[in-house]
């Protein structure tokens, strides 16, 4: 998802990052992860620096203006949201207590940083800090040099602290009536406590309000602080639980060590070998990237739901939430299913519950710490749900799920950006088979839809029409006839605004009539929402994934399929990069009008499987990776949604890529690693060989699976799951023949009768 382009860039030189030096072969998965990749990017926030466990709770980045701005705004506690800054912020202090504010800025210097620890020295204020997180605490260590008093300011953003004269305790107010909790125990007692208001120091314990502000004095002898801090969703002696429980008996190198060894343990499911250093970090943070969300929030068998504001009991399957489904459904979810199958049916049970505590029984489409925010188009959590389930993920009610679903695609609005119950927008869809655009001139009448996001007819209804096929395939899973020979019939709404005399998808009006004159580049307004959504015609000229087959016979055949492809590789942007971005600047990370940065182009570079030319898969694939993801500050083209983009590059840097979430079926590309080996668990592997592969010999000679001949450019998750190994022969030259029979294509939607 892409909100407002603002430039918050967080990270820091590569000069300052780094492991120890060693051989490479002496590199364990962390140690070629490196945090600061894409921290600043063309137009949008990429990637921030973010320490933290595998889908964790407790989260932190340092905190600055933007990447070129050399302060840091003290030291944070935990980050609520993907960009989100601190809920709670510490600032170490020494000087003049009238020079305190409710967050100090720092100079700064020798950052290092990786996904389970962070140091840097306050160099200013001659300050040395240590951090080290876990599950749902932290510790920080901090160092003081210079000969001054020394005070550490606790800032609750919006809420309220306290000191009870063992640790301060308080809680932020988030949206939603959701608070965070914070229980922080000093290891060394202050002196004295103090609260910080708008005028200065003044005595007192409690705080509350607008940066309420708890300040713990220090004599200029004491030279070094140890903090231990747990955070909780659920109350204050919760966050106590949670930081005895993780962090009450240990040290911070300890605390270290054992978050290496988690993340070795994650990264680890997949090793790789033929590849440079380079190559390999860009895997390994990609990776890394994957696990930030969604998160856990059970603690000790309990988690506070925002979607009834209630405290439940998890009944031993730990509580998820914060996914962006928009972003995630593509590849997100359907790599966790490849390496932690476990997670991701407690993912979908989790959204089976949050749908059952809602107003409405709807499944969620961005749910959140807060809630469900409804963002973006479309309801595309249904294609993670039939993607688990023929998978073999069971640990979640299919049946119950399938009613979520239902609802959230029949009964709550198609309209952008809105959780309302269905319309006469919606109703128009039932009856008609499209969302409708305004004419020129006309007003929209509409409650539900978004004055900004506007209804996005094109983008919504291929969307939905995608949706309706996954619906139709639960139901078929499910046994509901109907239901299902129904949604199939729906899935093929795309077909009405196709428009065969330019082979791109079309807005049509009220009437039937398409609307004219039509730029499918340039119009739409902002974003081009008035018609499609943060990407122009050209991106959502490919958006059928359920039926990549109808589209190739809608536009004209195989030929001109492939030649449409190229063409947008090739196309201009048609106005200078000023003003294109000015209006579409989600769409950035272009080769032509092809978007590398937006998820809705994910899928894209894959389709020359489907029309016998794969060779151009190989060879486009392998460029879009060496082009924009790098390992340098600018190594993501654009918005990075917590593993919706990244996960792209794990699985094309693997060599092959789920077109069709709810298809368990997979595209194979071309492999930047000559050996992937998969750990899929229970002592089964699934390898795949590139033999001879390079830069150069990045074109598929020949293929066995199992040790037989594969002349397929796909395979089916079954061939994966029981492990086997994919053995590619490469070589520096195209086999056009390679792939190209009609009959080895991957398949399609089944069609109707």
């Amino acid at each position: 998802m892409k909100m407002i382009p603002f430039l918050r860039k967080s990270g820091f030189l590569f000069l300052l990052w780094g492991v120890a030096a060693g051989a490479s072969a002496q590199k364990q998965p962390v140690d070629y992860v490196n945090p600061y990749i894409g921290n600043i990017s063309h137009l949008l926030v990429p990637t921030f620096p973010t320490i933290h466990l595998p889908n964790s709770i407790l989260r932190v980045y340092p905190e600055r203006g933007d990447y070129t701005g050399d302060v840091l705004k003290g030291l944070p506690l935990v980050v609520t949201s993907h960009r989100g800054s601190s809920a709670f912020n510490l600032s170490p202090f020494q000087g003049n207590e009238k020079d305190l504010k409710p967050v100090v800025s720092y100079s700064y210097d020798q950052e290092k940083l990786t996904p389970y620890s962070y140091s840097v020295f306050l160099d200013e204020q001659q300050t040395g800090i240590r951090f080290a997180p876990s599950h749902q605490s932290a510790m920080y260590e901090i160092e003081f040099k210079a000969d001054s008093p020394a005070y550490l300011v606790l800032n609750s953003r919006n809420g309220a602290l306290k000191w009870d004269g063992q640790a301060v305790s308080g809680f932020q107010q988030l949206e939603n009536n959701t608070r965070v909790y914070l229980f922080l125990k000093p290891e060394q007692a202050p002196e004295n406590i103090s609260v910080l208001t708008p005028s200065g120091l003044t005595s007192g314990r409690e705080a509350s309000g607008k940066n309420a502000c708890v300040v713990l004095g220090y004599s200029k002898k004491m030279k070094s602080i140890r903090l231990r801090y747990g955070i909780s969703f659920i109350d204050e002696a919760q966050a106590r639980k949670n930081m005895e429980r993780e962090v009450g008996n240990t040290s911070l190198e300890a605390l270290q060590e054992k978050g290496r060894k988690i993340w070795n343990e994650s990264l680890g499911k997949i090793t790789v070998s033929g590849a440079t250093d380079t190559e390999k970090t860009i895997f390994y943070t990609s990776l890394y990237r994957t696990c930030e969300r969604p998160v856990c929030i059970s603690e000790e068998g309990r988690y506070f739901s925002s979607f009834d504001g209630t405290v439940h009991n998890d009944n031993g399957t730990p509580f998820f939430t914060d996914d962006w489904i928009w972003d995630s459904y593509r590849a997100h979810h359907p790599l966790r299913i490849l390496l932690d199958p476990k997670t991701e049916e407690n993912i979908l049970h989790s959204f089976v519950e949050m749908s059952g505590q809602m107003e409405h029984n709807w499944w969620p489409t961005f749910p959140e710490i807060t809630g469900d925010s409804r963002r973006m188009n479309s309801n595309h959590g249904v294609a993670s749900v039939i993607d688990a389930y023929r998978k073999g993920i069971r640990g979640f009610d299919p049946e119950k799920a399938f009613a979520a679903c239902k609802g959230a695609i029949t009964e709550k609005t198609l309209a952008p950006w809105s959780g309302k119950p269905a319309g006469k927008l919606d109703q128009f869809y039932k009856d008609h088979g499209y969302i409708p655009a305004l004419k020129e001139g006309e007003k929209e009448t509409n409650p539900e839809v978004h004055a900004f996001e506007k209804r996005q007819p094109v983008a919504v209804t291929l969307g939905t029409a995608y949706d309706e096929w996954c619906l139709s395939q639960l139901a078929k899973e499910l046994g509901k006839t109907d239901d299902y020979k129904h949604f199939l019939k729906q899935s093929y709404n795309y077909r009405h605004l196709f428009n065969p005399e330019t082979d791109f998808f079309h807005p049509k009006d009220s009437d039937g009539k398409f609307i004219e004159p039509f730029d499918y580049v340039f119009s739409g307004g902002m974003g081009a929402r008035d018609y499609y959504d943060e990407n122009n015609g050209w991106t959502y000229r490919w958006d059928v994934q359920h039926n990549v087959g109808d589209l190739i016979s809608l536009t004209g055949g195989r030929e001109k399929f492939v030649a449409g492809l190229d063409q947008m590789f090739a196309a201009p942007l048609g106005k200078s990069k000023f003003s294109f971005y000015a209006q579409l600047p989600d769409q950035t990370g272009n080769v032509g009008q092809f978007s590398m940065a937006n998820e809705p182009s994910l899928h894209i570079p894959y389709l020359y499987n489907y029309a016998g030319q794969p060779w151009k898969t190989q060879k486009r694939i392998r460029a879009l990776l060496n082009q924009w993801f790098r390992n340098d500050l600018m190594g993501v083209p654009g918005d990075e949604d917590g593993g919706g983009l990244t996960s792209f590059v794990v699985f094309s840097y693997m060599g092959f890529y789920p077109v069709t979430p709810g298809m368990p079926v997979y595209n194979i590309g071309s492999p930047m690693f000559g050996k992937v080996r998969i750990d899929l668990g229970n002592g089964k592997f699934f390898e795949l060989e590139a033999v001879n592969n390079s830069a150069e010999n990045k074109y598929i000679q020949s293929a066995t699976l199992n040790g037989k001949v594969w002349n397929k450019p796909w395979f089916t998750h079954a061939d994966l799951i029981s492990g086997g190994k994919l053995v590619l022969q490469m070589g520096p030259k195209a086999n056009r023949n390679w792939g190209s029979d009609v009959n080895d294509a991957p398949p399609s939607a089944e069609q109707l009768n």
